[in-house]
């Protein structure tokens, strides 16, 4: 299959923008990139002369582990039973059959980043998945990072119970010390011979290796800016591959991030100062962050904003001083990098997945709706037939 007469934001390196080009699809994968007219055959789709676009990816979600319409008895993203749940999986509590995946997929979000919630220190991972599919272990693309939480959430949680953490102090302790526990747990692993007895399963410092290796990333919930510090100390600390998720204080202290090697996940936008340390909440906060030289991406944190309005919350970064090629990149490739499948999504390219999207004008303003969908080769929605 061929989509061709398209204007193709390709996101490539280059950011090659193709005027009037043609991609074509085989297999779920993307076999052709070109410029130009090309003979259409039968099954073939005319863009109509229409911005074709990777599809979105929103870097920071709770999709499928809250099911929308069904409350309390649906909500499995936080285990607060113990601060330090790294051996927990996500993909053991979602829910494909979620309604929100498919709204999703209307407005051209083809991939989305899932994350426990931000009750525990060391909340347990996150994966990198496609929105269209019956069961999460054929959604998977891959584990993309493990979920810390930094700030109110973890100190407000066990203060309530009278338990530790119920300081800034102690939530950082406590991730150092799983981080300490799963080196020298790897460490024992590595340098055990045949004759050695191996060390005693451990299920925490187990998830947490792949971490320490460089093979997936950190996503720190951090809000406020001291907090936003300590994530990126730690991160220091055990050389680990920082994401800053929210970075609601990112602004004030834009000078200092841009000169660290970090992504922010800015999000939820639609979003009001619900706690204290989110005082300093700005539309605004995208914007200057990308301007000072900060790699951006931005999300709706759903369920906190509904994931079907990721388009509108792009918009408002947009009104608010973010330019139209920040914007496409902080839910395209940026998002596919900070998840950790930039080889496989956010961009138009030979060998990526073929999870595409067409609108007519902007897709970032709030009377867009894609006129084509197609995610992994399979058409999910069109309006150009």
């Amino acid at each position: 299959m061929k989509i061709y007469n398209a204007k193709i934001y390709t996101l490539n390196e280059l950011r090659q923008v193709i005027e009037n080009g043609w991609v074509e699809i085989k297999n779920g994968k993307i076999t052709a990139v070109s410029e130009g007219e090309t003979a259409a055959e039968s099954g073939d789709i005319d863009a109509k002369g229409f911005a074709l676009y990777p599809g979105f990816i929103d870097a920071h979600t709770h999709l499928g582990l809250t099911t929308n319409g069904v409350g309390i008895e649906s909500e499995d993203f936080n285990e607060e039973s113990q601060p330090c749940s790294a051996q927990l999986r996500v993909m053991d509590a979602v829910n494909p059959f979620d309604e929100s995946f498919k709204k999703a997929r209307e407005v051209g979000i083809t991939s989305v980043l899932i994350s426990p919630g931000s009750m525990n220190p060391v909340a347990g991972d996150i994966i990198a998945v496609s929105t269209l599919g019956k069961r999460i272990d054929d959604m998977i693309y891959r584990r993309a990072g493990i979920k810390f939480a930094l700030g109110e959430n973890p100190k407000m949680t066990y203060l309530n119970r009278d338990e530790t953490p119920c300081t800034r102090m102690a939530t950082a302790a406590i991730i150092r010390e799983a981080l300490a526990k799963a080196k020298r747990y790897m460490s024992d692993k590595e340098h055990s011979s045949a004759d050695d007895e191996m060390p005693e399963t451990d299920l925490k410092s187990e998830a947490l290796m792949p971490l320490l290796n460089g093979k997936i990333k950190a996503h720190f919930h951090c809000h406020r800016a001291d907090d936003i510090f300590t994530a990126i100390r730690i991160s220091k600390e055990f050389s680990l591959d920082c994401v800053l998720i929210h970075c609601t204080d990112g602004h004030l202290i834009a000078d200092e991030l841009a000169k660290e090697n970090v992504t922010a996940v800015i999000g939820p936008i639609i979003c009001d100062a619900c706690k204290p340390e989110l005082l300093n909440i700005t539309p605004k906060n995208a914007a200057v962050l990308s301007e000072s030289g900060v790699k951006i991406c931005i999300c709706t944190d759903h369920s906190e904003t509904p994931i079907e309005y990721l388009p509108i919350t792009v918009g408002i970064a947009m009104k608010h001083g973010l330019s139209f090629e920040a914007a496409l990149e902080a839910v395209t490739i940026n998002a596919a990098e900070a998840g950790g499948i930039d080889d496989i999504a956010g961009s138009v390219e030979v060998g990526k997945r073929a999870d595409l999207c067409v609108f007519d004008g902007s897709p970032f303003e709030i009377m867009s709706d894609p006129k084509l969908v197609i995610i992994g080769g399979k058409t999910v929605k069109d309006k150009l037939r």
